[in-house]
């Protein structure tokens, strides 16, 4: 039948064409489209093969936040230098302040606490200028003992070395009368052997015996001589040590009393000092700003509010000239990560599109430099990382919209691999590819520098 009404249509002056024909040209698709469907095909069998080669930058994520470099200019909290109650306050939260622009006055609880901080310090000048003076009263009086002391020990010495050449003549004049002895009794001697033979005569035997007596006679004077030298001189030796020691003692104690004198002196000075410590916090009632900066909370309250020295009075935010973002990785981490290390930061509420594997695709984050990692943790197991900007990137968003306490995310950024040897390393559970050190980049001591 489809044969007769093909044959039908087709007798009637061609007016109409075969209805098959129409039907097929109708569902039939567009070259463009197989087209494009092979070109999916292939790129969804290829593409794989493709990736497993491509580029992966391996990194370290951490989070952090925005903070100074220099810890002097990081949030810090305002102390009460005396004891006393909050009078007036001259700023508020928010306020913008140069650094010795006051913040608040403290008015003492006991009104006449500097009057007597001032009386005791009178006294305690009156007690330190008394020391003083007996200090240099046992100076001079160590002086003039150890004057005495010399002169006493250059008398005793020259005592001493008088003694020791009377000595020695004494020895020189017992000396020539045993000499004078041996001679005398050797003439003797022969004049009594001559004497028997008549050869010498009465007298003259007589006047060798009054010669040998009178020898024997300058010998034993001149022993009792020598042995009183010698005494002399021992007693001279004994003399020069007693005067050495009886002064010496003397100038033991004065010196240990001038000691003592000292000793006072210096506890009366450190009281003194504690004192007018005392009165100068007394007297700077009014605490100014050590550094400019933002006022970011008052802690106290204005009034009836009584601090003690040490309490928190407000919170100042300083003024940053160098910032940086200190962020916390895990421990595991921490050891593949080094000084100069790069990386990639992304701030909050700053718009980014961060790409992990593709950095150079990324868009809103900014470079940054390893400067410090901690040698220790924060007690569970993290470890921060000071982050400072790269010089050589995108310079970071302005303070006044990147300020301390902005939350930020950190990618430190490790060796470059392909995604197919990425995909094996986690399957594995291996570390990532870690570069060797570069024992010359230290990029915190440049920066102090």
């Amino acid at each position: 039948m489809s044969a007769q009404s093909h044959t039908a249509f087709s007798g009637e002056g061609g007016l109409f064409v075969n209805a098959d024909s129409k039907a097929l040209a109708m569902v039939r698709s567009s070259r463009w489209v197989v087209r494009i469907a092979i070109v999916l095909a292939f790129a969804f069998v290829l593409g794989p093969f493709f990736l497993i080669f491509a580029p992966w930058q391996q990194n370290i994520r951490g989070t952090g936040r925005v903070v100074a470099y220099a810890p002097l200019e990081r949030q810090q909290q305002i102390e009460a230098p005396i004891n006393g109650r909050i009078v007036r306050w001259w700023v508020r939260e928010g306020s913008r302040v140069e650094s010795g622009d006051p913040l608040l006055e403290i008015s003492d609880i006991d009104p006449n606490l500097l009057t007597r901080l001032e009386q005791e310090k009178s006294a305690l000048q009156g007690k330190f200028e008394a020391y003083g003076q007996k200090v240099q009263s046992y100076e001079a009086q160590v002086a003039n003992l150890e004057a005495t002391l010399d002169l006493a020990v250059a008398a005793a010495t020259f005592r001493l070395e008088t003694n020791k050449q009377k000595v020695r003549g004494e020895r020189e004049s017992l000396s020539a009368a045993e000499a004078a002895v041996v001679a005398a009794e050797a003439q003797f001697e022969r004049k009594k052997n001559l004497i028997t033979d008549g050869i010498v005569s009465k007298r003259q035997f007589d006047v060798a015996k009054r010669d040998y007596e009178q020898s024997q006679a300058a010998l034993n004077r001149a022993q009792a001589s020598l042995d009183s030298a010698i005494a002399d001189l021992r007693a001279s030796e004994q003399d020069l040590a007693k005067v050495t020691t009886e002064q010496g003692a003397k100038i033991d104690s004065a010196r240990a009393s001038l000691g003592d004198a000292r000793g006072q002196a210096q506890d009366t000075r450190a009281s003194l000092a504690k004192i007018e410590v005392q009165l100068s916090r007394q007297r700077s009632q009014q605490v100014s700003a050590p550094r400019s900066g933002t006022v970011f909370r008052l802690i106290a309250n204005e009034g009836g509010e009584i601090v003690k020295a040490g309490d928190p009075l407000l919170t100042l935010v300083p003024d940053a000239l160098d910032r940086a973002v200190e962020i916390w990785v895990d421990g595991n981490d921490a050891p593949l990560i080094g000084n100069g290390a790069p990386v990639r930061l992304q701030f909050e509420g700053w718009p980014a599109v961060q790409f992990v594997g593709w950095p150079s695709v990324a868009v809103g984050t900014f470079g940054g430099k390893v400067a410090l990692i901690d040698s220790t943790d924060d007690g569970n197991g993290k470890f921060r990382l000071l982050v400072v900007p790269d010089e050589s990137e995108q310079e970071w968003p302005d303070v006044h919209y990147l300020r301390q306490g902005v939350r930020a995310k950190g990618w430190v950024l490790l060796n470059q691999v392909s995604i197919g040897y990425e995909i094996w390393r986690q399957l594995n559970g291996f570390p990532p590819v870690v570069a060797p050190p570069d024992p010359k980049s230290d990029i915190a001591r440049k920066r102090l520098k």
